[in-house]
């Protein structure tokens, strides 16, 4: 039996040892631990439905049922209810997802990007119909925080990234962000960072800062550069088979558990990254935080057109389309 197989088989046996009699007991899996941001909102989720129902969540934080892509197969498959798990990964089951890679698109405001996640018609009209192509129900989307780059090397341009081996997510788009920035976008699984950072086998990657201070990769690295290129994006979806066989009620009242969960999350999220930053600093007082300035971030988003170009090519049938109400939303967000 590969491993593959068997990994699949035994996780399955773990769910369904647990509660496949228990009509009620829905299971829920994320790609962060139970204290940070993802698992934040789902215990707050967990803790709507079973205030106001008799349905009991289970939660599944990472590496419990495996990487980013068993726990969506699992939840394609319905072994899973529910899945919180970046477009980052969901970029080649839904190649439109990958617009929230165009560097430089979302701003940094969190206000003005609460109220776009919120009221986005992209986010709330758009993007479903594509989900449910792929067996899921887009529950919501959320921001996690300013992405920032952390390395061994300080990096105030470009050309400090020449010939830098940067982890990124299995993302076309998001390989094409950083050769256009001059890096070498290097694919890796996230339990194989630390260690390839360690060893010298890579020299970068970005992550918003809870989770550079949570995963300890200042210990890796010793410079972290706020490019102010992005934001961390994350969908809750379900199983769509399974969502769409609910009662109203049971929709009704998992709606309302998202919409108390978002809510949450985004005055969870007020003054999280100083919070972090400052953890880090007291962990290893010679880590190096750098801000760069809007003449040093210049040559950064010239890249923006090539990347939205490429976006346009690989980005799936909606592609334009979306990117253009994408930005209107944003607009209307100001």
């Amino acid at each position: 039996m590969s491993y593959q197989k068997f990994f699949a088989t035994s996780a399955m046996a773990l769910l369904l040892g647990t509660g496949s009699a228990v009509a009620d007991t829905w299971r829920y899996a994320f790609e962060e631990a139970m204290e940070e941001v993802q698992g934040k909102f789902a215990q707050k989720f967990k803790e709507e439905i079973e205030a106001n129902s008799d349905h009991e969540i289970q939660l599944f934080p990472f590496g419990t049922l495996g990487e980013s892509d068993s726990i969506m197969e699992q939840t394609q498959s319905g072994i899973l209810q529910f899945v919180d798990q970046s477009p980052g990964f969901t970029g080649a089951l839904i190649p439109e997802a990958q617009v929230f890679f165009v560097p430089y698109l979302l701003p940094q405001d969190t206000a003005t990007l609460a109220t776009f996640f919120e009221d986005s018609k992209a986010i709330n009209e758009m993007f479903p119909p594509l989900y449910a192509e792929q067996g899921l129900e887009l529950l919501t989307m959320f921001p996690e925080g300013e992405v920032m780059m952390t390395t061994t090397e300080a990096v105030t341009g470009p050309e400090d990234l020449d010939e830098v081996k940067f982890r990124v997510m299995t993302n076309p788009l998001l390989v094409e962000s950083y050769k256009a920035f001059g890096a070498t976008p290097t694919p890796l699984p996230w339990g194989e960072v630390y260690g390839a950072l360690q060893t010298g086998i890579i020299q970068g990657q970005e992550n918003p800062a809870f989770y550079i201070e949570s995963t300890k990769m200042y210990e890796v690295t010793d410079h972290i550069t706020r490019t102010g290129h992005n934001n961390f994006t994350t969908a809750v979806m379900a199983n769509k088979e399974f969502f769409d066989g609910l009662s109203d009620e049971d929709k009704t009242l998992v709606n309302n558990a998202i919409d108390a969960a978002f809510d949450y999350i985004i005055d969870y999220q007020e003054g999280l990254t100083e919070a972090s930053l400052a953890k880090v600093m007291e962990a290893k007082p010679s880590m190096t935080i750098t801000t760069l300035t809007e003449e040093q971030r210049a040559p950064f988003k010239a890249t923006a057109a090539s990347v939205e170009e490429e976006f346009l090519k690989i980005g799936g049938d909606q592609a334009g389309a979306i990117l253009e109400q994408l930005k209107a939303d944003l607009a209307a967000a100001q």
